[in-house]
C-alpha cells in the first residue's frame, strides 16, 4: 500500500452526526458507535483533509479551506460546515480533552491551507505573467448565495465554482488510481491499532485488580457494618426522591420555553431572509440586515445550546437515580445473603448444643 501520496498527521475517535437536510435543525447519527476521524495531508496536491469510514463507507470526506471554522457548542461537541459537500458535521467526543485537541489541530490545518493556497497563488502569478493582472486590476464577480446547513448563509464567487469542479475532477482521477481504497485501508489500520492499545490497556487493568479483589475479600467483614449504614442512607435519599419530580417538571418546562423561543427566532431569520430580495437596491441596508441575521443565528445557536444542557442534566439526573435504585437493590440482595448466611450458623449452632 502506497502511504507517499496522502499520510494521516492525527486521529481520534468520535461519534459522527449529519445535520438533517429536510429541517436544517436536527442532527442525524452517522453510525451506532465511534469511528476513527483522520486529518490527511496530500503532499502531491498539498491540501489537508478530514476523513472517517464506517466499513466500506467513507462517511467525512471534507477537504479544508482556509475560511472553515470548528465551532464548540457544548464541552463534548464540536461542528464545522462543508460549503462543497453541502452539509454540517457534528462529533461527540468521550471528554472535552479530546474536543480541545481536535479544535486545536483544525485550527493548525486551517492556517496550514491558508498558507499553502498564498503559496500556490504567488508560484502562479509568477509561471504565468499574464495573471499579473489580477494584482491591480479587480474584476466583479457575481456573487451567489445559498443556503447551507443549520440555516448558515454562504458566499462565494465564481472562483468557488471553479473550485468545486476542480475538486470533482480531483476525486475522478482518486477513483480511476484506486487512492480511496487505501485511505480507506489506513483508516482502518489506524483504527485496529486503537482497539489494540484498548485491550492491552484492560489486560494490564483487570491485572491490576486481581490483587484488588483479594484485599477486599480480607476486608468483608468490616464492610457489612459499613453497607447497613449505606443502606439507611439510601433508604433517606429514596425518600427524598419525590421532591425530584418537582424539579423535572422544571426542566420540562424550561425545555418547552427554549422551544419557543427557537420557533421564534426561526420566524423571524425566514422574515429577514424573505425581505432580503428588496436590499440590492441599497448596499448599506444589505449590510445591516446581514449583521442582524448573524446575530439572530447566534442567539439560535445560544438557545440550543441551552436545550442541550438542559437535555444533559435531565438525563444525568435520571441516570442517577436508576444508580441509587441499583445500589439499594444491590445492597438488599447482598444483606439478604448475609441474613441467610446468618441463619445458618445459627442453625449449626443449636444443633451442637443439642448434641452436647
Amino acid at each position: 500500500m502506497s502511504t507517499t501520496r496522502e499520510q494521516p498527521i492525527f486521529s481520534t475517535r468520535a461519534h459522527v452526526f449529519q445535520i438533517d437536510p429536510a429541517t436544517k435543525r436536527n442532527w442525524i447519527p452517522a453510525s451506532k458507535h465511534a469511528l476513527t476521524v483522520s486529518y490527511f495531508y496530500d503532499a502531491t496536491r498539498n491540501v489537508y483533509r478530514i476523513i472517517s469510514v464506517g466499513g466500506t463507507k467513507a462517511i467525512i470526506n471534507s477537504t479544508i479551506t482556509p475560511n472553515m471554522t470548528f465551532t464548540k457548542t457544548s464541552q463534548k461537541f464540536g461542528q464545522w460546515a462543508d460549503s462543497r459537500a453541502n452539509t454540517v458535521y457534528g462529533l461527540g467526543f468521550a471528554s472535552e480533552q479530546h474536543l480541545s485537541q481536535f479544535a486545536e489541530k483544525f485550527q493548525e490545518v486551517k492556517e496550514a491551507a491558508r498558507l499553502a493556497r498564498e503559496k500556490s497563488q504567488d508560484k502562479t502569478e509568477l509561471t504565468n505573467p499574464a495573471l499579473n493582472i489580477t494584482s491591480h486590476q479587480v474584476l466583479p464577480s457575481t456573487v451567489i448565495s445559498s443556503n447551507g446547513p443549520g440555516d448558515d448563509k454562504l458566499f462565494r464567487s465564481q472562483s468557488a465554482d471553479i473550485e468545486i469542479t476542480t475538486e470533482k475532477e480531483r476525486l475522478k482521477k482518486m477513483l480511476s488510481e484506486g487512492s480511496v481504497p487505501e485511505v480507506q485501508w489506513e483508516a482502518e489500520f489506524f483504527t485496529l491499532q486503537d482497539n489494540n492499545n484498548k485491550l492491552v490497556a484492560a489486560l494490564q487493568e483487570a491485572n491490576a485488580s486481581v490483587e484488588q479483589w483479594k484485599k477486599q475479600l480480607a476486608t468483608y467483614q468490616e464492610e457489612t457494618e459499613t453497607l447497613r449504614l449505606r443502606v439507611a442512607e439510601l433508604e433517606l435519599q429514596k425518600a427524598h426522591d419525590s421532591s425530584s419530580e418537582g424539579g423535572k417538571e422544571e426542566l420540562n418546562q424550561t425545555l418547552e420555553e427554549l422551544e419557543l423561543l427557537i420557533k421564534a427566532k426561526d420566524e423571524e431569520i425566514q422574515q429577514l431572509k424573505s425581505q432580503k430580495s428588496g436590499q440590492w437596491e441599497a448596499e448599506e441596508e444589505r449590510e445591516e440586515m446581514l449583521q442582524k441575521l448573524q446575530e439572530l443565528e447566534g442567539r439560535n445557536a445560544e438557545l440550543e445550546r441551552r436545550l442541550h444542557v438542559a437535555e444533559q442534566t435531565l438525563a444525568e439526573q435520571l441516570a442517577e437515580r436508576e444508580k441509587m435504585q441499583g445500589e439499594v437493590t444491590k445492597v438488599g440482595e447482598l444483606m439478604d445473603v448475609k441474613i441467610f448466611e446468618l441463619s445458618e450458623l445459627r442453625q449449626g449452632l443449636a444443633k451442637l448444643v443439642e448434641s452436647n
